[in-house]
């Protein structure tokens, strides 16, 4: 594979480039309008088996209407409309505008339903609930009707326009994340790379990975429905991943063309020859390492999480693929023209880097010197380390999870104050009812027999809910179908209604009852990640722990960095309970806490946060193990490895933690979670474990550190492939 691979960046270089060039037109063309189609719905945090998604299909085939109330307009008056017919007259007008709009399905609204869930306290406040065939209705009423309310202070919320303001905020704020990021990223690679030239490579490889993996999603999404969120990810770990793989190729590459005496092509031919055989296995290691780390989360079948490991598991091996195919014949075709562009002084240190010898780098070098400190006391130092990121990461002890729901807007939004007030101004929040759904045709005895006839099932939930929700009667909706609604006291996800939802499914099983709602969606939604989660764990411990094995032929060292993964993941869990759901840091990085963390976003970090742990150990252990290969005791690998890593790996982190951390700017929660949770777990991972924890750990153990039993042994040297072999 590697000669073919040196057969087309030397001597098929004008082909490959035409090729690639062509490709990537394409691939723009037709990849990058699948920002504009995807979409996102409360359902994609959701399993479509889950007895809330159950539901709302049965009480939509029943009704031929939505089962939901997406549209929710709080409507203030001057005086209290319980006493004054003229000051409910406001909210009769909302009404009637909704009625109006195409897609109006119901309307729920005080002045003609005077439930007393739909009044605040205070009186001062009504709200009207409104159901649209399709969430794509709803918002598009809400924005017809926004202009005729200018200066009534009515504001507008709900489920549907939540979500859909979601999905416009994701698409300016990928926008702006990239507005952002650029022009950083081409500063600070002008600085890494040390010119202008080299500088753009990695932007070619991590655009180049992009656009063709947003032309794979739009096909993809043809057949199986993706999230608008795979975009973010794309986007991110895309221009991380693609300055990663330019940054140890490109670096290499100089390497082996400084080590002889010309430039001439042939002399070029066998530097990327040689870069291929070391830095492109290690890229190669990196991308399948990456991808299928990210692919365990096609075991989750919320369409958020699958959608994102899709999207990452694409990126990766697409960012992996333009590292190993396209730029090469790059940096063939440049030859000495790659540092152009570069001021003097970055030219005499960049060839000053490529003239040094491995001897004196390995002796000399800063990295080296701090490998040899930390192996002078190497137990002492994992101790302190490995107890100081311990520390860090207690708070995690006292992580809680939210629902994604109109909370992970910006506080200004409107459908965030919207259901605000509601949980805080309300007595009871309308629009959180818990609701049963009862199978009962031909009147009112129920099939299954286990729940008895319909009246003493409405008995049963009035005293399984006594104090916490009131109970409406049983209401027949069709086709042999009856609900009965609970209006809870408290805020969605309260551990009170939580613990009502599971007595209510207790009363009877599906199909003869069904119990859904806002807070039985965000059970629904705990239960199924929490059912996959150990499948996931498993295919992440097996996959990046064999493919460790395979690239360094021991045991103990996937097994370290199995571990030193989980330590990263744990100090980013602890900061991030200290960021967002303490509220530490809110005011400079502009968010209002929600409570808790999101439980799906919180796995995708874990895995994203996982797989780039592995990515950075990979290129750490690989130049460990090709030193070792060569000769030297492991105290001496470990410090050649640092050395020749460690300022690569600075760099890759650095620039990769303005990549995905740009989407800190972002104005969702969760979002802008997944931005600073995943830069924080690169920088710690990058500078304390893989600079300080990993060297002392190998210290202390020695050459016990490539050990692994006969049987694996002997495997590897079948089936092992080494950085070293020519």
């Amino acid at each position: 594979m590697i000669a073919r691979l040196v057969e087309l960046a030397a001597s098929r270089t004008r082909r490959v480039l035409i090729g690639a060039g062509v490709a990537f037109v394409l691939a723009a063309a037709l990849g990058a309008p699948v920002v504009g189609l995807l979409k996102s719905e409360s359902s994609d945090f959701q399993d479509p088996a889950a007895q809330n998604q159950q539901l709302l299909r049965v009480i939509e085939r029943a009704t031929g209407q939505s089962a939901e109330l997406g549209v929710a307009a709080l409507v203030p008056s001057s005086r209290d409309v319980r006493g004054d017919p003229a000051a409910a007259s406001e909210a009769a007008h909302v009404a009637a505008l909704l009625a109006a709009q195409p897609g109006f399905q119901r309307v729920l609204d005080y002045p003609a339903t005077p439930l007393p869930e739909l009044v605040s306290r205070d009186g001062r406040h009504t709200v009207v609930l409104a159901a649209f065939a399709t969430r794509a209705r709803s918002a598009a009423a809400v924005e017809r009707v926004r202009p005729q309310l200018a200066g009534s202070h009515v504001l507008l919320g709900g489920n549907d326009v939540a979500f859909s303001e979601i999905n416009a905020r994701t698409t300016s704020d990928l926008r702006r994340a990239e507005t952002f990021a650029f022009p950083i990223l081409l500063l600070l690679s002008f600085w890494v790379f040390r010119g202008l030239v080299a500088a753009a490579l990695p932007l070619l490889v991590g655009g180049f990975a992009i656009v063709v993996t947003f032309l794979l999603l739009r096909l993809i999404d043809q057949f199986l429905g993706l999230s608008i969120f795979a975009v973010n990810l794309v986007t991110g770990m895309g221009l991380g991943l693609g300055i990663d793989y330019s940054l140890f190729v490109v670096s290499r590459y100089r390497e082996e063309l400084a080590a002889g005496s010309d430039t001439s092509r042939d002399a070029r031919r066998a530097a990327i020859a040689r870069t291929l055989q070391t830095a492109g296995r290690t890229v190669l290691y990196s991308s399948l390492t990456v991808a299928g780390a990210l692919s365990c989360l096609l075991v989750f079948p919320l369409r958020f999480l699958y959608s994102m490991g899709i999207g990452g598991a694409l990126v990766a091996l697409c960012a992996g693929g333009v590292a190993l195919i396209v730029l090469p014949a790059v940096l063939v075709g440049l030859g000495p023209r790659i540092d152009a562009l570069a001021p003097a002084r970055f030219q005499r240190t960049q060839a000053r880097a490529n003239g040094s010898s491995t001897a004196d780098a390995s002796e000399h070098g800063a990295w080296s010197t701090l490998a040899r400190a930390v192996m002078r006391r190497p137990g002492l130092v994992a101790l302190l380390t490995g107890g100081a990121l311990v520390v860090i990461a207690l708070p995690a002890l006292h992580l809680e999870l939210a629902p994604a729901d109109a909370h992970v807007l910006p506080a200004s939004s409107q459908p965030r104050e919207v259901a605000e007030a509601l949980t805080h101004d309300f007595p009871i929040n309308g629009s959180q009812a818990i609701t049963m759904v009862v199978r009962a045709p031909g009147g009112r005895a129920l099939t299954g027999g286990t729940g008895g006839s319909l009246a003493t099932l409405e008995q049963r939930a009035r005293r399984t809910a006594a104090g916490q929700a009131g109970v409406r009667p049983p209401r027949y909706l069709g086709r042999g179908v009856w609900d009965i609604e609970l209006l809870p006291r408290g805020a969605e996800g309260a551990p009170a209604n939580q613990s009502l939802i599971k007595r209510l499914r207790a009363l009877a099983g599906p199909p003869t009852l069904l119990v859904g709602g806002p807070t039985a969606w965000f059970v629904d939604q705990k239960a199924a990640i929490a059912a996959h989660v150990p499948l996931a764990i498993v295919i992440l411990a097996l996959v990046t722990g064999g493919f460790l094995f395979l690239m360094t032929g021991s045991l103990v060292l996937p097994c370290v960095a199995l571990a030193m993964n989980l330590l990263t993941v744990a100090v980013g869990a602890g900061l991030l309970v200290l960021i967002f759901q303490e509220g530490n840091l809110s005011s400079l990085l502009g968010f209002a806490p929600i409570g808790g963390l999101e439980e799906s976003n919180l796995v995708l970090l874990f895995v994203v946060a996982f797989a780039l742990s592995t990515d950075y150990g990979v290129f750490l252990f690989s130049r460990i193990k090709e030193a070792h290969d060569e000769g030297r005791s492991t105290r001496a690998a470990v410090a050649h490895g640092l050395e020749r890593t460690g300022r690569l790996v600075t760099a890759a982190a650095l620039l990769f933690c303005v990549a995905i951390g740009a989407f800190a700017t972002s104005h969702v929660f969760f979002i802008k979670q997944l931005g600073v949770g995943a830069a924080l777990a690169v920088a710690i991972d990058a500078s304390v474990v893989r600079a300080l924890l990993v060297p002392a750990l190998m210290g202390r153990l020695g050459e016990r550190s490539w050990w692994a039993p006969k049987p694996l042994r002997r495997l590897h040297a079948r089936v092992g492939l080494s950085e070293a072999a020519a």
